[in-house]
């Protein structure tokens, strides 16, 4: 019996989405089951996929959708315990969800678990170790581009990222899955901000191994990731920090903000991280609407999020992993 629903979102992934489901097919624990969702790719990829077995399924939308809504699509109905996502650039090891399952059952009271993931161009670098939240407004994915130097020990990051996570199916339900107004980047985070605030910790897992491009589609520092970067970057702050610290830290966003800008100047960044940052002002009723339902379910206390987020300066100019004893 599928103790996990692993969801797929694809568009215009190429050859990259065959081998991500070849990886799941290769998986040491059976148990599970896969839903591909296509956001109406033009680039024959979902046509071109062969579902391995019956755990398989190809859902194709009829727009593209952007990862938030297409996740959610994939795990609508689902009746597993869990729900995994991955992206279709991230191939898993082998022992990928057996070590996530076996971390389920260390870590009981969790609702949130991160992968490890390598650069799948470069074995001998990090893609991430667990997504950090800084006390200032900024996340960031630890140890992006850092020399991996070997498995860590699992520890306690602010939330996973969502390339290769696993939450916790009554909990993601429960806060509305992911915000479809995101489309895509920072959503994972938004989320797992919104799971903290209903008291959910998140493991990242030694173990659980995957190898990941990263933006195979978007590109890294495309204007179409910038922008939306930018926005849902702002828009994952209003809406989500508790009204103490977000006083507190207000003017720690505002410089943090602004030394992004500066960092971009003269180059291609800038134009749409102010674009971003200007439609994210624009948008900010519907956010701060958002706000008040979800601060009004928050279940801990502003001290309770203080401590989960990241207070070190150095760790966010080095995009440093920032684990904690889980």
């Amino acid at each position: 019996m599928a103790w996990v629903r692993v969801v797929v979102v694809n568009y215009n992934s190429g050859d990259l989405l065959a081998r991500a489901v070849a990886c799941l097919a290769a998986q040491s624990d059976p148990d599970f089951e896969a839903v591909i969702v296509d956001n109406a790719s033009g680039d024959g990829s979902a046509d071109r996929l062969v579902l391995p077995d019956d755990r398989f399924t190809l859902v194709r939308s009829e727009a593209n959708l952007g990862f938030a809504a297409g996740s959610n699509l994939g795990c609508r109905g689902a009746r597993t315990d869990w729900l995994a996502t991955l992206n279709p650039d991230a191939f898993p090891e082998p022992g990928w969800l057996a070590a996530l399952r076996a971390a389920v059952a260390r870590y009981p009271g969790a609702a949130m678990f991160g992968s490890l993931q390598i650069d799948a161009r470069d074995p001998d670098r990090l893609d991430g170790c667990g997504d950090n939240y800084s006390f200032f407004g900024i996340n960031w994915r630890g140890g992006h581009g850092q020399r991996f130097a070997g498995p860590p020990a699992d520890g306690e990051c602010f939330s996973p990222c969502g390339a290769a996570a696993l939450y916790r199916r009554e909990a993601f339900e429960a806060v509305g899955g992911f915000d479809e107004s995101y489309f895509c980047y920072c959503e994972d985070v938004d989320l797992g901000f919104r799971l903290r605030l209903r008291g959910g910790r998140c493991v990242q897992v030694g173990d659980a191994v995957v190898r990941h491009v990263g933006s195979a589609v978007t590109g890294l520092q495309s204007p179409f990731t910038v922008y939306h970067s930018a926005r849902n970057r702002l828009w994952t702050y209003v809406k989500n920090m508790p009204a103490a610290l977000l006083w507190l830290s207000l003017p720690m966003h505002l410089a943090a903000t602004a030394g992004l800008l500066w960092n971009a100047r003269g180059g291609p960044r800038l134009r749409p991280m102010l674009s971003g940052l200007g439609h994210g002002l624009r948008g900010l009723g519907p956010v701060l609407a958002e706000r008040r339902r979800v601060q009004r379910s928050r279940g801990v206390s502003a001290g309770t999020i203080a401590r989960a987020l990241s207070w070190s300066v150095t760790k966010l100019r080095r995009r440093e992993a920032d684990l904690r004893r889980p």
